[in-house]
């Protein structure tokens, strides 16, 4: 048991203060031999002396706490004094947090993160390759500047994964739903404009551009490089398809599917989405066959 604990300890640099504890009858008095095991393997581990290094090569020792709120920060973070970092967040090396920002536990801003001032992060969010602006709720589980969903086919027929190495950029006073995701760009930034509100459970993919004081309704799904104009609202699970263009004022009715390029402002529905009118003959008439042909 001795040599066994002699070991443990030189693993961990443990050279002068084991021999002392075994091989003196105060220290074999003072602590069994159990109660040594469970000292030596645990006590490397806590947050005092964690390894230098973790697996994205940040400096533990270069964390510290934060005065309002008890979260965690990098030492090279920019932190505004009156921002709030609740226990729990992380706040990595190089972002910036501007003033009166609150910071919910579990979230984590990332490296490349900026966040403008007033703007409230909400529990478990995660912030990477993105801005925010001011005066912006953004709800709990909501995850910004991942990367997008892309991939070649090289020619043995293997998926290779497309560089995803551009940003998100979130407006201000824009409100971001429970459990969102919005994907950093690959060809160019993905965009939020200003005073936008997103539901929950929407998913905005890489290269989409949206407009100022749009409105999308949850589960609203949008393919990668979509633009949409301002002052578009689309109803709940609503799904735009890849290099899709949406005028200025264009309404979708909810479960619409848009797969070609709206050019005209106004209200459209339907599968495909067609101008509103035309949807709605078309379901008239698809109901007078039903009951023509079961009577």
């Amino acid at each position: 048991m001795a040599l066994t604990l002699t070991r443990i300890a030189s693993a961990f640099g443990y050279f002068s203060t084991i021999p002392r504890l075994l091989f003196t009858n105060a220290g074999s008095q003072q602590l069994p031999a159990m109660s040594l095991c469970r000292f030596y393997i645990f006590q490397p581990f806590s947050a005092g002396s964690a390894s230098p290094e973790d697996g994205a090569g940040e400096n533990y020792s270069e964390f510290q706490r934060w005065h309002n709120g008890g979260g965690t920060f990098h030492k090279s973070a920019q932190i505004d004094p009156s921002a709030s970092v609740d226990i729990g967040a992380v706040v990595h090396s190089k972002a910036v947090v501007g003033a009166h920002v609150h910071i919910g536990s579990g979230a984590i801003i990332g490296p490349s993160v900026t966040i403008g001032q007033s703007t409230k992060i909400g529990y478990n969010v995660a912030l990477s390759n993105c801005t925010v602006g001011d005066l912006c709720v953004i709800h709990n589980g909501v995850c910004i500047g991942q990367d997008g969903f892309g991939f070649l086919v090289d020619e043995h027929g293997n998926m290779l994964k497309k560089p995803q190495m551009l940003n998100a950029r979130i407006g201000s006073n824009v409100e971001i739903g429970a459990n969102s995701c919005i994907d950093r760009g690959s060809w160019r930034d993905t965009v939020v404009g200003d005073h936008s509100k997103i539901d929950n459970l929407v998913q905005i993919a890489h290269n989409v551009v949206i407009g100022k004081c749009c409105m999308l309704c949850g589960q609203v799904g949008i393919a990668g490089s979509v633009t949409v104009g301002d002052y578009v609202t689309m109803g709940g699970r609503v799904l735009v398809r890849d290099h899709v263009s949406i005028a200025s004022k264009v309404r979708l009715a909810g479960a619409s599917c848009v797969t070609k390029h709206i050019t005209e402002p106004g209200d459209y529905g339907g599968f495909p989405a067609v101008p509103i009118h035309e949807w709605r003959r078309q379901v008239i008439m698809h109901r007078l066959a039903v009951k023509k042909k079961n009577p």
